[in-house]
């Protein structure tokens, strides 16, 4: 069963409004008439939160909700070490960087080694408050360098919501146009492709849409790619990109790492996902995990890349970068490291992918499991076929159970798993159990 594009299976259906509680439907039209109608909620019956702890959110009448959908707090809801660097940094002084001051510098010392490559030798950081943000700071540099607006990403990709990023976020859907010199090739589809030969594929699907491109009278500025494919449906075979990047180069673009979703450890065996596909990129850019919940992102570049930028052309963001957004990335960026975070994504994944690998075994609606580390999908099918109404009804049926997932790809019929990077062994014996549950139930 197909989805339209742009349709989320697990959206709230306002034609079922009747069918809720009178405080949830108050609560929901008070919500459309404050907001607006381009707000959306998830899950048939949504849900009402009050407060979060670690891998829990609370509603107002105290019910735990397990959070296995929110990259954007790795060390869990309210993480202390977090909520004490914020805390104590607004109460020092909180302004934008056209001063000298030691938390932003401090910061970016502590990341950049990590990236390893060009970028840890002799790279530099920028600050956003918004992977949106990043992303589109990114393509202005790209455009800037380049001399050229071709931009190249995966068919259903996602990289922000500012008019630049949508125009090349077609997971937005049919009525959110392209860009005019963005061109789209296939995800590293591992379900349905030979997985020796995903890379090469996708390095001369680039090299067609770049000379395409050149056709057309302009060229290729950059590519960019998720490394973990997050809105293509979740794929992460290794080293897929590592012949993507030759080719990129080859055309005369640059390699637009996006870790906003697959950066921070969320994939376990390396910091960050590009290095599975053993690349060395010209700009990372970076957002959502950054600061456990505090708005923080921002991008790491090669020096050659930002040097006439930076000779030409002026930055200034008025909140990127300032001292509470540094004390929150440097607690989070800390409290992985010292707190031994990454193995624990690893030890933690594996669990997962074997428990859902055995379910999958058992139940025929399941076609695949893939993923890496702590985000991981669970393709849905039906004689074959992608089944977007049983994804939509297992992320339903485990938010009864209080169980917190989504869906994603092109039909809607993957199951996206991304919780905290925190999640306990009890955490996925619980996700494990109520999806077993679940699937006997469809």
């Amino acid at each position: 069963m197909s989805t339209p594009r742009g349709k989320m299976v697990n959206a709230f259906n306002p034609d079922s409004l009747s069918s809720l509680p009178p405080a949830t439907r108050d609560a929901i039209a008070r919500r459309a008439r404050l907001l607006g109608p381009a707000y959306r909620l998830f899950y048939q019956d949504p849900v009402q939160v009050s407060r979060g702890q670690g891998t829990k959110l609370y509603d107002r009448d105290g019910n735990d909700y397990l959070d296995a959908y929110n990259n954007v707090v790795p060390l869990g809801h309210c993480h202390p070490r977090v909520v004490e660097a914020v805390t104590r940094q607004m109460q020092t002084l909180c302004t934008h960087t056209r001063y000298i001051q030691d938390g932003i510098l401090d910061y970016a010392e502590s990341l950049l080694p990590s990236f390893g490559g060009r970028i840890a030798a002799a790279g530099h950081m920028m600050f956003t408050c918004t992977g949106s943000e990043a992303n589109d700071l990114a393509m202005r540099i790209a455009k800037h360098v380049t001399g050229r607006h071709g931009i190249i990403c995966t068919a259903e990709a996602y990289h922000g919501n500012s008019d630049l990023t949508a125009s090349f976020s077609p997971s937005l859907g049919d009525q959110s146009p392209l860009g005019t010199w963005v061109r789209r090739v296939p995800a590293p589809d591992s379900y349905h492709g030979d997985p020796a030969t995903l890379g090469q594929r996708m390095a001369e699907a680039v090299t067609e849409r770049a000379w395409e491109l050149r056709r057309h009278g302009d060229g290729l500025a950059a590519f960019i790619a998720d490394s973990l494919f997050s809105s293509d449906g979740i794929f992460a075979t290794p080293e897929v990109l590592k012949p993507v990047a030759e080719a990129v180069r080859a055309a005369g673009g640059l390699f637009v790492a996006d870790e906003v979703q697959s950066g921070f450890a969320r994939s376990g065996e390396r910091f960050w996902g590009f290095q599975r596909h053993g690349i060395d990129p010209d700009i990372v850019t970076m957002g959502k995990p950054m600061g456990n919940g505090y708005p923080v992102a921002g991008i790491a570049i090669i020096p050659e890349v930002i040097a006439e930028f930076g000779r030409d052309t002026r930055y200034f963001n008025t909140f990127g970068g300032n001292g509470v957004a540094m004390a929150a990335a440097q607690a989070t960026l800390d409290t992985i490291r010292d707190e031994g975070v990454q193995d624990n994504v690893t030890r933690i994944g594996a669990l997962l992918t074997e428990g859902l690998r055995s379910l999958a075994a058992r139940f025929e609606a399941i076609g695949d499991v893939r993923g890496a580390g702590l985000y991981l999908g669970v393709e849905m099918i039906r004689d074959g076929a992608p089944d977007a109404a049983a994804a939509g009804r297992i992320v339903n049926d485990l938010r009864a159970r209080r169980v917190l997932i989504s869906a994603t790809g092109p039909n809607a019929n993957v199951l996206k798993i991304r919780p905290p990077l925190v999640f306990s062994e009890a955490d996925a014996d619980r996700l494990l159990s109520e999806t077993e549950a679940v699937l006997r139930a469809l």
